[in-house]
């Protein structure tokens, strides 16, 4: 009779020590890779980086210092060159005509922000690194309302200093406090939020050249239809148009209005935070509701 026995079955091997049991712990396993939390901070760092990275960013800020200074410099030498003078008129005044042509580079940067990532297909990249959507569209408005803020008011308070001295005994007034308070920072606020309103319409819109069409037709449009509207059943349209055109309403800043009536002091401030704050609310409305 043979004796052979087959043989035991033998324990399975055990666990490395790392490896735990189906839904228990983890002991003596540390991942290399640090967990963090994150916040608001870091989508901030990553704005910051994206758009301090691109060429869109030097060009168009470029420009629109070199279009404010060289305007408004050269606003001040025709003046100062000329023999009549300012007639008591604020010096300051003189700057306006170099940013009613730079916003268009603010206007520029502020869609190219969001919309080109939409065009590069970048937004799908953004959003899996940082899928809480609000977070990233309040850290791309904060970057660049700072950058637009910050350029703006370096640049405006340049050009308004060299002015003042330049036409000083020309016939120029002498500007109050008050006067340099809204000439300087006031306009840099306006011009910061009309940047940051054209980042809304591009996050909304989608496309860049939309986006951009969209608000150049929005600064220019209701002051070129206003100049036609000579018909006198027209004449109220015509004034409302003339009154709160974004052209005018930068006017305001400098007490030099294309009317007599319509926003006066610091109301044209208040009217674009206005308007921003209801374009945040649907630009954010609909990031939560689109599939990207």
């Amino acid at each position: 009779m043979s004796t052979h026995q087959p043989p035991m079955p033998q324990a399975p091997a055990a666990a490395p020590e790392w490896q735990a049991a189906p839904g228990g712990p983890y002991p003596g396993y540390n991942s290399p890779i640090p967990v963090v939390r994150t916040h608001l901070g870091h989508a901030l760092a990553s704005e910051w980086t994206k758009i301090k990275s691109v060429r869109s960013t030097m060009w168009t800020l470029g420009v629109f210092v070199l279009l404010v200074v060289g305007i408004g410099l050269l606003a001040g030498v025709t003046v100062s060159n000329s023999s009549s003078d300012l007639g008591g008129e604020s010096p300051l005044t003189l700057g306006f005509f170099g940013l009613l042509i730079g916003i268009m580079c603010i206007i520029t940067l502020g869609v190219l922000t969001t919309a080109s990532e939409y065009g590069t297909g970048m937004i799908r990249t953004t959003m899996t690194a940082c899928p809480s959507r609000g977070r990233v569209l309040a850290a791309k408005s904060i970057v660049f309302f700072v950058i637009a803020f910050v350029v703006t008011l370096a640049t405006v308070s340049f050009v308004a200093m060299v002015q003042a001295s330049m036409l000083k005994g020309h016939g120029a007034g002498t500007p109050s406090s008050g006067e340099w308070l809204k000439a300087t920072f006031g306009i840099s606020l306006y011009i910061a939020l009309l940047g940051l309103l054209s980042l809304l319409v591009g996050s909304i819109i989608r496309h860049s050249a939309g986006a951009i069409t969209i608000m150049i037709g929005t600064v220019l449009a209701p002051l070129v239809l206003a100049l036609f509207m000579n018909a006198e059943s027209l004449q109220k349209v015509q004034k409302a148009l003339l009154e709160y055109s974004i052209p005018s309403q930068m006017g305001v800043f400098y007490d030099n209005t294309l009317s007599q009536s319509g926003p006066t002091g610091w109301d044209p401030l208040w009217i674009i935070l206005g308007v921003t704050a209801a374009a945040y609310a649907g630009a954010y409305a609909l990031l939560q509701s689109r599939d990207v």
